[in-house]
């Protein structure tokens, strides 16, 4: 296999999060691509390469959940780190955002820079340039990819929270 495609890129984990919301797999590409913002090809090369790292099943429909799982709470913040940033105006993300905003109170507000955001904090730069429109058209996209960059960028109090949320939505379903 060529060695581009060996490597996991962000927009792939993206990916992931739409079809593990979708729970369905009987979706299809180009919806797809065009409710992430990205081209029908980033989407077939993100299929090639979550397939060959494990994380979709061999037909590209099925998240491996239990592999996506372990590499979110083991891999993601070193893969695809992130440390905030400048104050900018945003959409929120992390602790942020829900699910996490209804229990952790925080003065600090942690966003994915947007000019259409409605709010202004420190800028997590999201995994995806398209994150934040794809997120401001799916709440449960958002909440999933806030809970990421909680992985990524937050303290070991939410770093718990959202990895105990993140196993309840990906690995039970709900």
């Amino acid at each position: 296999m060529d060695g581009n495609i060996a490597q996991m890129k962000p927009q792939d984990i993206l990916l992931l999060l739409k079809i593990v919301g979708l729970n369905s797999e009987s979706w299809k590409q180009l919806p797809i691509a065009v409710s992430l913002g990205m081209s029908q090809s980033e989407v077939s090369e993100a299929v090639k390469r979550s397939k060959y790292a494990g994380l979709l099943d061999s037909k590209g429909k099925s998240v491996m959940r239990q592999a996506l799982m372990e590499f979110l709470e083991y891999g993601i913040k070193y893969v695809f780190p992130q440390k905030p940033g400048p104050i900018v105006r945003g959409v929120p993300t992390a602790h942020s955002a829900p699910p996490l905003n209804d229990t952790i109170v925080s003065n600090e507000a942690y966003v994915w820079p947007y000019a259409k955001g409605s709010v202004r904090g420190q800028s997590i730069l999201p995994l995806y340039a398209s994150a934040p429109s794809a997120a401001l058209r799916d709440p449960k996209l958002h909440e999933l990819l806030a809970m990421v960059d909680a992985l990524r960028v937050g303290r070991s109090r939410e770093r718990a929270l959202a990895l105990e949320e993140l196993k309840r939505r990906i690995l039970d379903g709900k």
